[in-house]
């Protein structure tokens, strides 16, 4: 059993294959999830489900067709994209704990006016729930109804905030012209 493959050892059921696959393997599963998500934690979670999927699909594996590595790489390639792909459908990704008071300076990001700067300031005066969907919606182009599935207020709560506050910014704006 010896001259078997990790991966033909693990579909065999050898637990000490298990421990050397994660030896063997585990830096390279870490540097691609590490560079395909956003922090640290995530990527954790990634080469856990990663290595699953391994254990899992460990019989497919087929020394002619490829090398243990690019097999490994393929899988966890393709598990880091699948998880990018549903981050991007889910609408509360990343938007737990949208803090007003330390929103994104874009003028690091973006040449932005000077008007624009100034709306953004306003923004964050605004009271808190308006504050937050106009942020949400103008800033980070969610729809009424993902930002309603977002933080848990009703559609019509979201679209009478995000008017109201709408409202105010213009108000502001147009006064601060004058």
């Amino acid at each position: 059993m010896a001259d078997l493959r990790i991966l033909n050892r693990i579909a065999e059921g050898d637990a000490e294959a298990v421990q050397e696959c994660l030896d063997q393997y585990g830096g390279l599963v870490w540097s691609l999830a590490r560079r395909l998500t956003n922090t640290e934690s995530d990527a954790e979670d990634a080469v856990q489900e990663i290595f699953v999927e391994i254990w899992r699909k460990a019989e497919r594996y087929d020394p002619n067709i490829a090398a243990e590595s690019t097999f490994i790489a393929m899988l966890a390639r393709r598990r880091l994209i699948d998880r990018l792909r549903r981050s991007k459908r889910d609408p509360t990704t990343g938007l737990d704990n949208i803090d007003v008071a330390s929103s994104t300076d874009f003028s690091h990001d973006l040449e932005v006016s000077d008007e624009a700067s100034r709306a953004l300031e306003q923004v964050k005066q605004l009271p808190p729930d308006q504050s937050k969907v106009i942020l949400m919606g103008v800033y980070h182009g969610m729809s009424h109804s993902k930002i309603a599935a977002a933080i848990g207020m009703p559609l019509g709560t979201v679209k009478t905030n995000m008017r109201r506050g709408l409202l105010r910014l213009r108000e502001t704006l147009v006064s601060a012209k004058t």
